[in-house]
């Protein structure tokens, strides 16, 4: 049985590992996850790309995603390097965001998560699933697919992506605004009437110069 690998994951250090310790593994582009393992898909994300996708809300819509396989598994690399917690107040995170983030994972979405020391842990892991899926070979399909979103979804999650701005947050401006450029030119006095404090925000970012 060989390991499907993404192919955007093919300079990984968790690829490097596979190889070395000759594992056969198969680079292939995969819609959705990460690797795949007997009927296991799995998402990766080391700690700084899990706050990442959290805070722009990418997390949430790549687990559901993931859901089209039979059996999935989100696992966290590197939280020995790098604290979950504590080093992501810097940015902006509280911690309980994060356990409530994982929380969500668990309880509602379903999906196991894994914590790894680091890629050679991760490696590890994927080597031990595909032993225990080579008892019951069975392969999962690739044909899953990317979530297709509507008009209305796409609007709502660009506004998503402002720090601050939930699903009912983004939701309240687009039925006041109607559309992303009357929220984007309204002026802070009359998001305040919508989202109150949460104006000033949306309003810092739109107006900010660019800044490479």
């Amino acid at each position: 049985m060989k390991i499907i690998v993404d192919i955007h994951e093919k300079n990984s250090l968790v690829v490097s590992e596979l190889i070395s310790q000759k594992i056969e593994i198969e680079l292939r582009k995969i819609p959705v996850a990460d690797y795949i393992v007997g009927n296991v898909a799995i998402e990766r994300k080391t700690v700084s790309d899990f706050i990442s996708s959290m805070i722009k809300k990418r997390l949430q819509r790549q687990l559901e995603e993931i859901k089209q396989y039979p059996k999935q598994l989100l696992i966290i690399e590197g939280v020995e390097e790098k604290e979950l917690y504590n080093d992501n107040v810097e940015k902006g995170v509280h911690p309980n965001a994060i356990r409530g983030m994982l929380l969500s994972i668990l309880l509602e979405l379903n999906i196991p998560i894994i914590l790894t020391k680091d890629y050679q842990d991760t490696a590890k892991f994927l080597i031990l699933i595909k032993k225990k899926s080579e008892k019951s070979p069975q392969q999962a399909s690739l044909k899953a697919k990317k979530k297709a979103y509507n008009l209305a979804q796409q609007q709502q999650f660009i506004l998503e992506a402002f720090p601050s701005i939930g699903p009912a947050t983004a939701k309240a401006l687009l039925k006041n605004f109607k559309t992303i450029k009357a929220i984007i030119n309204a002026t802070q006095e009359q998001l305040e009437k919508v989202i109150k404090k949460k104006a000033e925000i949306i309003k810092k970012i739109a107006e900010a110069k660019y800044l490479d």
